[in-house]
C-alpha cells in the first residue's frame, strides 16, 4: 500500500465525527447531514449574553452621556451665543473618552476664554459604575455625580486682583482643600446674607464684601439663595493661583486668573440664572460693560474689583504673595543643590568603580572587605549614639 502525503494531511485536518448520544431527548434541529442539539451549548449561549450585554451597555451608557451634554448646550445655546464671538470650537462638542467632554469659547470683553467642562459618571463602563456604587455605599461620604465646571479666564489682570476667593457648599469642605490648594490661602467663615448650606472661603473680608454686595442688577446672594440652584451649586471661585501647588515661581507672562463655577449637572437649565450672574461677575470684577464694583450702568466704565479693594488689603495681598514666590525660590534652589550633589556623588561612585575593575581580584577583596568593616563600625556608632 502507497503513502500518499495529501490524504496524510487531509485525514489529521479533518475533525472527528461528533457523538450524538442515543439518550438525548431535548430540542434537536436537523438539516442534511448537521444536527444541532441547544441543550448542548448553554455555556457558550450564557458567554453570547454576557458579551451582548456588555455591549449593549457600553452603547447605552455613551450615548446616554452625550446625550446629557447635548441637552445642556441645547438649553445654554442662546447665552453663549449672546455672550461670544465664537461660542464652541470648530467640530462641535470636543470629548475625550466617552465620560469627558469639553467646550472652548472665546470671543468675548474682559475673558481670554470660557472652558467648559463636563466630567460625567462612567455610564459606558460597567465595572467602573458597580465600584462607585459599592464605594458609596462603604464610604459615607464619598458622592459622585457629574460635574461641569465653567472656567472664565481673564484677559487684562489688572482690575482683576491677585486674590483667592469662593462661596463653597459646605459638604464640599472636607475634600476641596485636597484638589484645589489655592483654597489653602483662604479661612473659612459663614456669611448671614447666604444660605445654612454654603459658606465662603476668602483671604480677606474686604474681598468678601465686595463681590457679595448688590451691584447693580446682579445680587450674587440672591442667585445663590435660589432653591432651584442650590441642589446643584458646588462652589464659585475667585482665584489667581493654580489648582496644585507649583514647584518654581511662575513667570509673570504664564500668570492668570480665573473665575470658576462648579455645579452638579442639572437635568435642565435649572442653574441658567447662576451661569448668567457668572458672566455678569466677570464683568464688575474687571470693570467692564459700563458698569463694576464702584460704578452702576449707565455711568461710564466701572471699576473693577482691584481698585476697590482697600489699601491695606492690597499691601497685605501682595506680602503674602511675595512670601510665597520667595519660599518656591528657596526650595528650587535647594533642590539645585541636592541634585548636583547627588550627581557629584555618583560621578565618585563612577570614579571609584572604575578604579576597583583595573584592580586584581584579590585587590578587589580586599578593598570591599574593608568597606564592609568601615559600614559595620558605622552602624555600631549610631546604635551606641541611639
Amino acid at each position: 500500500m502507497s503513502f500518499n502525503p495529501i490524504q496524510t494531511v487531509i485525514g489529521f485536518l479533518t475533525p472527528p465525527p461528533p457523538t450524538m448520544s442515543e439518550e438525548y431527548e431535548g430540542l434537536e434541529y436537523k438539516w442534511k447531514m448537521f444536527t444541532f442539539r441547544p441543550a448542548l451549548f448553554q455555556l457558550e449561549a450564557l458567554f453570547i449574553a454576557a458579551i451582548l450585554f456588555y455591549v449593549g451597555f457600553y452603547w447605552l451608557g455613551s450615548k446616554a452621556n452625550a446625550g446629557s451634554v447635548s441637552a445642556w448646550m441645547k438649553d445654554h445655546r442662546a447665552l453663549y451665543q449672546s455672550q461670544f464671538t465664537r461660542p464652541v470650537q470648530v467640530g462641535g462638542i470636543g470629548k475625550d473618552g466617552n465620560s469627558d467632554f469639553f467646550v472652548y469659547s472665546t470671543g468675548r470683553r474682559a475673558l481670554s476664554a470660557l472652558h467648559t467642562t463636563f466630567t460625567l459618571r462612567p455610564r459606558h463602563d460597567l465595572a467602573q459604575l458597580i465600584y462607585q456604587t459599592v464605594w458609596g455605599f462603604v464610604q459615607l461620604d464619598y458622592s459622585v455625580y457629574d460635574e461641569l465646571e465653567l472656567n472664565f479666564t481673564f484677559k487684562d489682570t489688572a482690575s482683576v486682583p491677585d486674590c483667592v476667593w469662593a462661596v463653597v457648599a459646605k459638604d464640599e469642605l472636607k475634600g476641596i482643600k485636597s484638589k484645589r490648594w489655592d483654597l489653602t490661602f483662604t479661612k473659612t467663615t459663614e456669611n448671614p446674607n447666604l444660605p445654612q448650606s454654603l459658606t465662603v472661603m476668602s483671604e480677606f473680608a474686604d474681598i468678601t464684601e465686595n463681590l457679595l454686595k448688590p451691584h447693580g442688577p446682579l445680587s450674587l446672594t440672591a442667585v445663590l439663595s435660589d432653591p432651584k440652584i442650590l441642589p446643584y451649586f458646588r462652589s464659585l471661585s475667585l482665584t489667581d493661583q493654580p489648582r496644585g501647588r507649583p514647584l518654581h515661581p511662575i513667570p509673570v507672562a504664564q500668570r492668570s486668573k480665573h473665575l470658576i463655577l462648579s455645579l452638579a449637572l442639572p437635568p435642565n437649565a435649572e442653574t441658567l440664572p447662576l451661569i448668567q450672574a457668572a458672566f455678569q461677575l466677570v464683568d464688575v470684577i474687571a470693570g467692564e460693560g459700563g458698569w463694576g464694583v464702584g460704578k452702576a450702568p449707565g455711568k461710564g466704565n466701572g471699576v473693577g474689583l482691584n481698585a476697590s479693594l482697600r489699601p491695606e488689603t492690597r499691601t497685605k495681598l501682595k506680602k503674602v504673595r511675595e512670601e510665597l514666590e520667595k519660599e518656591l525660590k528657596e526650595e528650587m534652589v535647594r533642590e539645585k543643590r541636592e541634585e548636583q550633589a547627588d550627581e557629584k556623588a555618583a560621578a565618585k561612585r563612577r570614579e571609584a568603580e572604575e578604579k576597583l575593575s583595573k584592580l586584581s581580584a584579590a585587590e578587589q577583596k580586599k578593598i570591599m572587605e574593608r568597606e564592609r568593616k568601615r559600614a559595620v563600625r558605622k552602624t555600631q556608632t549610631k546604635s551606641k549614639v541611639r
